[in-house]
Parts: C-alpha cells; structure tokens; sequence
C-alpha cells in the first residue's frame, strides 16, 4: 500500500477528473494517517472498486458520484470537525464509510443538525445500533456479536483461562461487553479483565498480569498498531497465549505490521470469505479488482465495497435529484436488498443491516483462513 500523502492525493485527483458531471457528493472522513491507516485505505480502495463501476456505467440516474476524503489521523475531536466541514463548507449529500467508535460519535450532532445520512461508519459498536440512530445505517455485524462469537469458540476448544485487554473509550467497552456475554454462556470468568489508554498504551504491566494468570488466550480490543504492541509485549514477556481480536483489524496492512508474528492470530470477521466465489458478493468484488490489476480482495476492501453498494442503493431510490432528505428516506425503504448472498434490510426503527459474524485465522502464507 503506498504511503497516505501518494494514495490521498490520487484519490483525490481520480475524483476531481470527473468532477465536472459529478453531482452527488458523498463526504468521508477517516485516519487515513495513523494507527488505523492500513484498514482505513483498504476499507475506501474496496469501495472505490464499486463507485468507479458505477461512475463507468453513468453514475446514478446520470449523474456521477463524487468521493470526498478527509484524514482525521483518527483523532474523534478531527473527525467531527471534518465532518462539519464537509457538510456544511463542501454541502455533501450523505457521509460514508467513517472509521472508528468514538470519532463517529463526534460526528452524529452534525448529521442530525442537518439531516444528513451517514452509511456504512466503519465501527460495529452498539452505541450506533441501540438506541437507532436517525442517521446512522450500519453495513456490518456489531463488535458484540464478534466478541461474544470469539469467546464461545475459545470455549469450545477447551479454553477456560482467557485474558481480555482492552483500549479505555467507547469502542473498547463495547467489546468488552460482548465478550463477557460469551464467557458467561461458557460459565467462565477473565482471568485479567485489564484497560489502557488509547491514544497511548503501556503494555508492560499488562502483560505482566497476563503471563502471570497463565492465560491460555487474550482477546484484545483495540486498533491497528495497539494490537501490534500489544502482541509483542506478549511475546517479550514470554506468554504463548493465543492471540485474538476484532474485524476492525481485518485487513492486509495489519497482517503486514505483525510480521513474523502473524501467524495464529485469530481475527473475527464480518463478511464472508474474501475468497469464496460462491458469494456473488465477493466475487463481483474480485472480477472488478482484476480489471484494475489487483491481485486479491482483502475483508477489509469487501466491506467497503459492500458499504459502496447500500450507498448507491440508497442514491438510486433517492431519484433524479436527491436531496439530503430523500436519501434518508430511500435508505429506510431498504428491504431485503441482496447485496450479494446476504440480505440487508432498514427501517425507521432498525438501523442495523447485517448481522454476519465468523472467525478466522493468519496462515503461514499470511492470509486470512476460515
């Protein structure tokens, strides 16, 4: 992956050279620079695959769409004031594919201050399901569901001394939640139940404990380069535990960061198999990679592209002139809409989409495996 300042500007620059027939604005803004980099562009690569086909065919009733990327360094108090600036300065017509639990959040008092429809926020925590969100249309599973699903799996091997870390903020204790749902189905307790701070961690300790409690696995709910210190700690600190973490970290770049320690890390999933062609979904995705010379499709691009597609489904039933309104209107008329092999469907009092979940593993050829 090419380094933020090259692949921005490109991006960039392919969205301008339409401009002059693109009358759909859709606003982004995301940490494209930062711990979370590496799934941010992959997320947006994958839904650039959909957007540009559409923008080949004619766009949407004619008129094309126009991608608007801002960097907030995954920094919430930047996220929403991009957010602000792209509603109110660049008048975007709906916000998309954001990334992360509290720098979403940040944004929500400008979606419902003017209306504007946000599809697909790159975050599966609950705060953005329950209650509904006016505004808000997931595209994926929550990270409850995944956690709950980890643990339970965890159980089902045999494996009762489980470790859970932890990143102090909103993302983290809903994870945390989930995965005390799913110890407690299996009759279990955390050996180290244990937070730390975001935005800079000390795992010194932690891992101490961990080690300490002889745990057998440690699911850690955090992003990117936190995960990737987090494991090395471990290793440092002698602790053979099986590693385990969420989708958020579901892309090629956090297979990269780890290195020679990928291997046997667990990584929930929130789509199916990004190989598997009996989903139209992903292969739709992959043929569309190919024409443009990619050699594989990554989940973190599927969700993107997956995203891309309730997107334009809520465009075209918006009509010819789709205004802020309209498109929240025609996202909740969604029903049944198959993305693909999956099913998604809204309403005013269900904001929800999917409730996909499964697990997978980094193999010696460093790839996700089922």
């Amino acid at each position: 992956m090419q380094p933020w300042h090259k692949w921005g500007a490109a991006l960039v620059l392919g969205a301008t050279l339409g401009a002059s027939h693109a009358q759909i604005l859709v606003g982004q803004t995301a940490g494209f620079s930062g711990q979370v980099a590496a799934g941010v562009q992959e997320t947006t690569q994958g839904a650039k695959l959909f957007l540009d086909a559409v923008n080949g065919k004619g766009g949407v009733h004619g008129q094309k769409i126009e991608l608007i990327s801002m960097d907030d360094k995954f920094d919430p108090k930047t996220a929403g004031e991009n957010a602000r600036t792209l509603i109110e300065d660049k008048n975007v017509h709906v916000m998309f594919l954001t990334r992360g639990t509290p720098h979403t959040e940040s944004m929500i008092p400008h979606l419902d201050k003017h209306g504007v429809a946000l599809v697909g926020p790159s975050t599966g925590a609950m705060v953005l399901h329950q209650p509904v969100r006016k505004h808000i249309f997931n595209v994926r599973a929550t990270y409850q569901r995944e956690a709950e699903k980890a643990m339970t799996h965890l159980a089902s091997m045999g494996i009762t001394r489980i470790a859970v870390l932890y990143a102090d903020d909103s993302f983290g204790a809903d994870g945390v939640t989930g995965a005390q749902k799913g110890l407690a189905q299996a009759k279990l307790q955390p050996v180290v139940l244990e937070k730390f701070n975001r935005a800079k961690p000390d795992f010194t300790p932690l891992v101490a404990k961990v080690s300490q409690a002889q745990a057998q696995a440690v699911l850690m709910v955090a992003s990117g380069t936190s995960v990737v210190d987090g494991y090395n700690a471990l290793r440092q600190a002698g602790s053979t535990a099986q590693v385990v973490t969420l989708s958020n970290n579901a892309s090629g770049g956090f297979i990269k960061s780890l290195g020679e320690n990928a291997r046997g890390v667990i990584v929930t999933q929130v789509y199916p198999n990004e190989r598997s062609l009996t989903f139209p979904l992903v292969k739709e995705a992959i043929d569309l990679a190919k024409a443009k010379g990619m050699t594989e499709v990554s989940p973190a691009m599927l969700e993107g592209f997956a995203a891309a597609k309730v997107l334009v489904e809520g465009l075209r039933r918006a009509g010819p002139k789709p205004s802020r309104e309209k498109i929240q209107t025609a996202l909740e008329s969604i029903q049944k809409f198959d993305l693909g092999g999956l099913d998604i469907s809204y309403g005013p009092d269900d904001h929800t989409g999917l409730d996909f979940a499964d697990l997978s593993i980094i193999g010696t050829d460093g790839k996700f495996r089922r």
